[in-house]
C-alpha cells in the first residue's frame, strides 16, 4: 500500500476515534458541570441548607475521581466500551433522580455516586488511555487536547441549555433533560472499544506488567507523586469553582444568569485552552507548562479579588480561568505516558485523578462551609492563590526527559 493510500486509510480513524472520546466527554462533562447551576434551587426546594448540599456535590468530586481507577483498570483488562456503557447509563440514571431526592444521603446517592461515578467510569481515565492507545505517538499531544476540548465544549453548551430550560420549564424538567442528552454518548463505546493490555501483549515478547507491580513502580516515583499533588491542587480549584460559581455571583448581588454565561464562558475558554495545549505540549516541557497554568490562575484569582464585581468582571474572570481551567489535562496525562507507557495508562492516569477529586471534594464542601461560617466566599479565594502558588512550585522538580530534537523543531 502506498504512503498516500495508508494516511488515506488511517484519516476517518483519527477523526472519528477524536469525536467519539472527545463527544464523550463533552456529554459527561456538559451534564455533570452544569449541577452547580441547581445548587441554590435543591437547598430552595429540600431545605437542607447549603453545607448539607455542598457535601453531595462534594462527594461527587470524590467519587468521581475514586471511580476512575477503577474504571480503569476493567478497561485495561476487558476494554473500553463496555466501562463506557455502564458508566453514561448510571450517569443518566442519577441525573434523573436528583429531583426526587428531599434528604441529604438521597442527594450524596444521586447526585454523588450514580451521577458522579458514572460520569467517572465514562471520564478522562478511560477516554485518554483509549486515545493514547488508538492514535499514533506523533499524534497523541494534539488528540488529547481534542479530546479535553470536548469536555470544555459540553460545559460551554450544557449550562445555557440548562438554565434555558429552567427558565421556560422548571428545573426538574432541565434535569431530565440533562440525563437525556448524556445518553447520546452511547454509539462512542463502540468506536473506543480494545483493551490497552490486550495491544501491549499482543506486540510484546516478554510478559506484560501487572498491575499492582505497575502501581508499586508509579507510586514509588517522585515525579508520579509530585504529578499527584499538583493536579490535587487542581481539583480544588476547578470543584470549587464549579459548584459555588453562581453562588459567588449571588453573593456580589448579580443576576442568576451571569452564573450560567460564567460557567459557559469557562467552557468556551477552556476549548481554546485545551487545543492550545495539546499543541503545546510536543514542543515545550510539559512540567514547564504546568508551572506556568497553575501561576497564572494564582494571579487570576488575585486580580478578580481586587476588582469591582461586576458583570463584565465576572465574564472576565470566568474567561481567563477558562483559559487554565482543564488545560491542565493533557500535559498531566501526557506525563503519565511518558514515564510508564500506554499498557496501565487507565490505571495509573486514574490514580492521579484520585488526587484531582480528593481536592475536589475539599474544594467543594469547604466552598459551602467558608460561605455558611463567614458570609463570603473570601478565604476561600485565599486558598486558592496559596495552592497556585504551591502547585506551580512542586512541578519544577519533576524528572521529565528533554524533547527529542525532531519534537522541539516541529
Amino acid at each position: 500500500m502506498s504512503p498516500i493510500a495508508s494516511s488515506r486509510r488511517l484519516a476517518p480513524t483519527f477523526f472519528w476515534v477524536l469525536l467519539a472520546a472527545g463527544g464523550t466527554f463533552a456529554l459527561t462533562m456538559g451534564a455533570r458541570q452544569s449541577m452547580g447551576l441547581f445548587l441554590s434551587t435543591l437547598n430552595t426546594s429540600t431545605g437542607l441548607g447549603l453545607a448539607s448540599i455542598s457535601l453531595a456535590f462534594a462527594f461527587g468530586q470524590l467519587w468521581w475521581g475514586l471511580t476512575q481507577p477503577l474504571a480503569g483498570i476493567v478497561a485495561d483488562r476487558i476494554g473500553a466500551g463496555r466501562v463506557l456503557v455502564a458508566g453514561v447509563v448510571l450517569l443518566a440514571i442519577g441525573t434523573a433522580l436528583v429531583p426526587y431526592m428531599h434528604t441529604t444521603w438521597g442527594l450524596v446517592l444521586a447526585i454523588g455516586v450514580l451521577s458522579a461515578g458514572g460520569a467517572g467510569m465514562a471520564g478522562p481515565s478511560v477516554l485518554m488511555a483509549a486515545t493514547t492507545r488508538l492514535i499514533p505517538p506523533e499524534r497523541r499531544g494534539i488528540a488529547t487536547g481534542i479530546v479535553n476540548a470536548g469536555g470544555s465544549f459540553g460545559q460551554f453548551v450544557f449550562a445555557p441549555i440548562a438554565q434555558g430550560i429552567t427558565e421556560v420549564a422548571g428545573w426538574v424538567a432541565s434535569l431530565q433533560s440533562l440525563a437525556l442528552l448524556s445518553l447520546l454518548a452511547l454509539p462512542a463505546a463502540w468506536v473506543l472499544r480494545g483493551s490497552s493490555n490486550a495491544g501491549a501483549s499482543a506486540h510484546a515478547t516478554a510478559k506484560p506488567e501487572g498491575t499492582r507491580a505497575a502501581i508499586r513502580r508509579a507510586l514509588a516515583d517522585p515525579s508520579y507523586r509530585m504529578l499527584c499533588a499538583g493536579f490535587f491542587v487542581c481539583g480544588f480549584h476547578v470543584a470549587f469553582i464549579a459548584t459555588h460559581l453562581p453562588g459567588v455571583v449571588a453573593a456580589c448581588q448579580l443576576p442568576a444568569a451571569v452564573g450560567a454565561w460564567s460557567l459557559s464562558v469557562i467552557g468556551l475558554f477552556n476549548i481554546v485552552g485545551s487545543f492550545a495545549m495539546g499543541w503545546a505540549v510536543s514542543r515545550w516541557r510539559m512540567k514547564t507548562l504546568l508551572s506556568l497554568v497553575y501561576a497564572a490562575r494564582g494571579v487570576a484569582v488575585l486580580v478578580f479579588m481586587l476588582a469591582p464585581k461586576t458583570p463584565a468582571v465576572m465574564l472576565a474572570f470566568a474567561a481567563v480561568i477558562g483559559l487554565t481551567y482543564l488545560s491542565t489535562v493533557p500535559p498531566t496525562a501526557g506525563l503519565v505516558a511518558k514515564f510508564f507507557g500506554p499498557a496501565h495508562m487507565a490505571t495509573l492516569f486514574g490514580i492521579v485523578m484520585v488526587a484531582h477529586q480528593l481536592g475536589g471534594f475539599l474544594g467543594a464542601y469547604f466552598g459551602g462551609k467558608a460561605f455558611e461560617w463567614t458570609g463570603s466566599y473570601d478565604w476561600m479565594w485565599y486558598a486558592d492563590i496559596v495552592l497556585a502558588a504551591g502547585a506551580a512550585l512542586v512541578h519544577l522538580p519533576i524528572r521529565e526527559p528533554a524533547l527529542a530534537p525532531r519534537a522541539a523543531a516541529v
